[in-house]
């Protein structure tokens, strides 16, 4: 990519409650907005992104790219952003770019506790009762175990956290604050941001690590199962 232009992508993150939206230069934020509403991406988010653009005086037509948290994460949001990032790199004719959202939850919880020394960092997504959606990572967000989902208790993580500090950050890191006693553990609930996902998508910028505008689905780590009810609808 020509060194001498900067770079603008629109970053949106819609795996969690709420939602945001963020622009960014060169892998900087220069601009973000979002809303703390659950289960409203689907009708605040367009709303949210024109006037992210509006207030930024550009368009889309104007990015380099749209990058879109990819999951894991809540069915319906992940769906919502990453229909809208392909509407818009279709109609603007650029790259789309997908963004782990454990990955993103790294760089923040390590941006979040940028003073503090690590060993190693833990994200984690809420999943239902004691479950979470994590990964391992070293303290400069490198992932380095498997994406799985795991059920928390007192014993989880034992080995990790007997090597050194482990930061353990988003919106499911709480569950495991109330079941260790470790010293080595610290922890940084937070609810993924669009604005720190600007230098992951500058860098695969950089590199071309575009995904297919047609046929990107999002990561789901679990297949969506609906109930089936109890009750003989039949009546027989």
């Amino acid at each position: 990519m020509a060194a001498n232009k900067d770079i603008l992508i629109l970053s949106l993150e819609t795996s969690a409650d709420g939602c945001s939206a963020s622009l960014s230069v060169n892998g900087k934020s220069v601009a973000d907005c979002s809303i703390d509403e659950p289960r409203m991406q689907t009708s605040r988010l367009a709303p949210m992104v024109e006037e992210l653009l509006g207030t930024a005086g550009c368009s889309v037509k104007n990015c380099a790219a749209v990058a879109v948290s990819s999951g894991p994460g809540s069915y319906t949001g992940l769906r919502v952003g990453v229909s809208m990032a392909k509407g818009l790199c279709f109609g603007a004719g650029i790259p789309l770019i997908g963004v782990n959202t454990l990955d993103l939850i790294a760089v923040q919880g390590r941006a979040l506790m940028a003073a503090e020394p690590l060993d190693y960092i833990v994200p984690m997504i809420d999943a239902r009762r004691m479950e979470v959606y994590q990964a391992v990572y070293d303290a400069e967000c490198i992932r380095i175990g498997k994406i799985e989902p795991l059920i928390l208790d007192e014993t989880s993580y034992a080995d990790l956290l007997a090597k050194g500090r482990v930061l353990f950050c988003g919106d499911g890191c709480e569950k495991f604050q109330a079941a260790t006693s470790s010293a080595n553990a610290l922890f940084a609930p937070c609810r993924p941001d669009a604005s720190y996902m600007a230098k992951i998508a500058f860098d695969k910028y950089l590199t071309g690590d575009f995904e297919d505008v047609a046929y990107m689905e999002p990561f789901y780590l679990k297949d969506f199962r609906i109930g089936q009810s109890k009750k003989n609808i039949l009546g027989i």
